[in-house]
């Protein structure tokens, strides 16, 4: 059986080159595209991917140093960087993620267990931040997908029922 640290990594390892695919192939508008009002669009997602591919490897060092993490808010300390086009960013995300697994190379199975205090959390283990990191890219990058559904979903007439749990804010009365 693959232990969590490997599941983890094949999981980051799948991340930039779906987002590298995304934006050299789909239009800029439709991954600039809200889905409904307050949430975000494809590239936005991308945005905060980047912002957070520059925090894990930093929490991943402080728990293995023994320090405490402090914790992120995307809101008040994510970059907002709309300078880039999509496809930039995604090479940007790209790097830094080969950066990343330098960092969670020096990470073993064993290291699961130590501990961190994080400013809101509490006491986490790096086994923790590790599945946590996984699943922050699955949602960020399956938000950026049902963003990206929305124009098709509206524009599938009949068949629209069939989306209603990928449906954005302005979903079908059940």
């Amino acid at each position: 059986m693959t232990d969590a640290l490997d599941m983890v990594k094949a999981v980051l390892a799948t991340t930039a080159p779906r987002w590298l695919n995304m934006t050299k192939t789909l239009p800029v508008d439709l991954l600039n595209r809200q889905p409904a009002a307050g949430e975000w669009s494809a590239t936005e997602c991308l945005i905060h991917l980047l912002d957070t591919e520059h925090i894990f490897p930093i929490r991943v060092q402080a728990i293995l140093a023994g320090q405490a993490i402090p914790a992120f808010d995307p809101d008040t300390q994510g970059t907002k960087n709309t300078a880039s086009s999509p496809e930039q960013l995604a090479n940007e995300f790209a790097s830094l993620r080969q950066a990343s697994f330098a960092v969670l190379e020096r990470v073993t199975p064993q290291d699961f267990n130590r501990t961190a205090e994080h400013s809101e959390l509490g006491t986490v283990t790096l086994g923790q931040l590790i599945h946590e990191w996984a699943a922050h890219d699955l949602n960020h990058t399956i938000q950026a997908e049902k963003a990206i559904m929305q124009p098709f979903i509206h524009g599938s007439g009949p068949w629209r029922s069939s989306f209603q749990d990928h449906e954005g804010a302005n979903k079908l009365a059940r």
